[in-house]
């Protein structure tokens, strides 16, 4: 049964749509017939996307694609190009950032230039190549969504060195599992965040990090909420003279290959630290070209928000919408502080026209019974996006009725992984309740059944039965042979990219997303491994044993020191304590129940998803081999707590 559309666009839109002009630059004229072009042809798509967006930089002898064999696909050979080029191709005039934070007054949004921000990231440069910053480098940042975040990626990124970012409510615990393992030269740490109206002082963290990470040459303090300077620390003067090392000068990028490392994003897997995603300059400017300008639409005059942490690849995306000449809404705070609609104010005040999100934020608003069209003006958005988690039927409905009946609601799936959607909007295609779109261009998605055959109209596990240049160069620190990285993506379908979620391909060319096929938690849009969650909780002394699944509500089961039936408040507080002091809020359980064992294979590895999907109501024989298992009475037990309640 083909879903409801709630939207199409009028025959002008699809005519004044880029996506519509490039596809006939390509000589398709049906959505449909450019994907299948794109995927059977990546060489050629990808190559027209470089000349279609006026790529600064040389794109080499060619072929777009000498070698299309995953995982070590080789892009562009002999290209060089820098992300930061790409960026100041706009007009000085143009807004390039509106910066915003809790407790502004509305309209009181301080906006930077594209030429402001140019002199700002020549000066940031220029201090960090003084802090001893060159080539492959890796240089840290501990930080919220502000602007002089933004100025030091840009900074970084000239220099041909290597960016990475944790969010600052992040413990120390979570952001050294991280950073340890890229050997940071240089540490941009944010002396505070602003939170439900309230300062969180960060710089005991920071001061623990600097201990802790023995490859800094400097740490540099950014001045967000005004909690002080810091001993041992650099002064971070990014809107003004930069780093305190000397005037603005002109800004000087550095060439570097189609493949040289661009940043460092962090993804879980079950098991040990999390995966350090390593991704490259040319395959994040080109799929981030196609993804902003084709698929979402957007343009120079776009003002382009997404509420993110700087930790969530979706900050990555925000700071993207400069490669298209657009403005980047930034936001530090809370989305719902101090009420549900203080986002959508936002976007009234910023004069949004992209106003992105999460599905959890969505449903929170509809739960709230909040009325965005009424509380702030939003005729200006055209667009909303939605990710981090499936948005079903009703909250798309809910979009239309309380938003705006003539917007795309952009649904979005991909991930940290390939740091971009590969199903989304498409503004040349109707919206159906509960559906994304499309399969994005030049990406080869299919949902395989456990057989590996495709299928359409059927659940099945998400894939990629062919390369895409975004996709990871390799995991920092992986063995030789890349054998973390084959086993976290292709030990499944030998060949073939698995991403962990359950999908079904409609007739009609859409994508419903079920959520994850496996154990990774997605807490806020973040992906998190259960093995970090494990690491502090299980460091707890009433604390014998845990388990976590994430169901849409993460469910912590904990088996007590003392042998008690029942999780005390005491010992409940004291987890969810050290959870949101050593990881985040985020990481901090919906349910904390008692149980007497952890259900665990022969070779004692805990079941993860089967306990996940006994909690979404299959039977227990049906997700285990009860053979299999060394304590399937747990299974059982579990199951017996779970029954009544709502898991989803």
């Amino acid at each position: 049964m083909t879903a409801e559309v709630l939207w199409s666009p009028s025959p002008e839109a699809v005519e004044a749509a880029a996506v519509t002009a490039f596809g006939r630059a390509a000589g398709h004229d049906r959505y449909d017939e450019l994907w299948r072009w794109s995927v059977a042809h990546p060489g050629e798509f990808w190559a027209q996307v470089w000349h279609w967006s006026g790529v600064v930089g040389d794109p080499g002898p060619g072929p777009a694609l000498a070698d299309a064999a995953m995982p070590a696909a080789v892009w562009f050979p002999g290209a060089t190009l820098n992300y930061v080029e790409q960026v100041f191709r706009a007009p000085e005039d143009r807004p390039a950032l509106v910066c915003c934070w809790e407790g502004q007054e509305p309209g009181d949004h301080p906006v930077v230039t594209y030429g402001e921000l140019r002199d700002r990231v020549a000066a940031v440069a220029r201090g960090l190549a003084g802090l001893g910053v060159g080539r492959g480098d890796r240089v840290a940042a501990y930080a919220p969504n502000v602007a002089e975040v933004v100025v030091a990626f840009l900074a970084v990124t000239s220099l041909g060195a290597v960016w990475s970012c944790c969010s600052p409510d992040f413990g120390t615990a979570a952001v050294l599992d991280r950073f340890a393992q890229i050997g940071p030269t240089v540490l941009l740490a944010a002396d505070g965040y602003r939170w439900k109206g309230a300062v969180h002082d960060r710089r005991p963290v920071v001061a623990e990090l600097a201990r802790s990470l023995p490859t800094l040459r400097a740490t540099v303090l950014i001045d967000v909420v005004g909690t002080g300077p810091l001993a041992g620390t650099v002064p971070f003067a990014g809107l003004g003279t930069g780093l305190g090392l000397g005037g603005p000068t002109a800004l000087a990028t550095t060439p570097v290959a189609f493949d040289h490392p661009l940043w460092v994003l962090y993804s879980s897997g079950t098991t040990g630290r999390p995966k350090a995603l390593v991704h490259g300059h040319g395959g994040i400017v080109l799929e981030h070209l196609k993804f902003l300008s084709l698929h979402a639409g957007l343009g120079p005059d776009d003002r382009f928000f997404w509420f993110t942490s700087t930790g969530w690849m979706m900050w990555n995306m925000l700071v993207g919408a400069l490669l298209v000449g657009a403005t980047a809404v930034l936001y530090d705070g809370s989305p719902t502080w101090p009420d549900a609609d203080a986002l959508w104010r936002l976007a009234a005040s910023t004069g949004t026209t992209w106003f992105g999100t999460s599905a959890p934020f969505v449903e929170a608003c509809m739960r709230a019974g909040t009325e965005p069209a009424r509380a702030a003006d939003l005729s200006k958005v055209k667009a909303v996006g939605s990710t981090g988690a499936p948005l079903g039927p009703d909250g798309f409905r809910w979009v239309y009725d309380h938003v705006g009946p003539d917007l795309l609601l952009a649904s979005l799936s991909g991930g940290t992984d390939v740091c971009t959607a590969f199903v989304g909007p498409c503004p040349t295609l109707p919206v159906r309740a509960g559906e994304v779109q499309c399969r994005c261009l030049g990406a080869p998605v299919a949902a395989f059944d456990a057989a590996g055959q495709p299928v359409t109209g059927k659940v099945g596990e998400l894939v990629l039965t062919g390369p895409m240049p975004s996709m990871p160069l390799f995991l920092w620190g992986d063995t030789p042979g890349a054998d973390r990285y084959r086993a976290s993506y292709y030990s499944t379908f030998p060949g073939v990219w698995r991403h962990g979620d359950w999908v079904e391909v409609t007739a009609a060319g859409g994508v419903v997303i079920s959520g994850r096929s496996d154990s990774t938690l997605n807490r806020g849009g973040v992906r998190t491994g259960t093995a970090e969650i494990y690491r502090v909780v299980e460091a707890v002394g009433g604390v014998a044993d845990s388990l976590v699944v994430d169901t849409g509500r993460l469910w912590l089961f904990v088996v007590p020191a003392d042998g008690s039936p029942v999780v005390s408040p005491s010992l409940r507080a004291e987890i969810e304590d050290r959870l949101r002091t050593d990881l985040s809020p985020r990481h901090v359980p919906d349910e904390v129940v008692a149980v007497t064992e952890v259900p665990r294979t022969l070779n004692g590895k805990k079941l993860e998803v089967p306990v996940k999907r006994v909690l979404m109501g299959e039977p227990i024989d049906a997700v285990v081999t009860r053979g299999a298992v060394a304590n399937p009475d747990a299974l059982g037990t579990i199951a017996a707590l779970a029954a009544g309640r709502r898991v989803t």
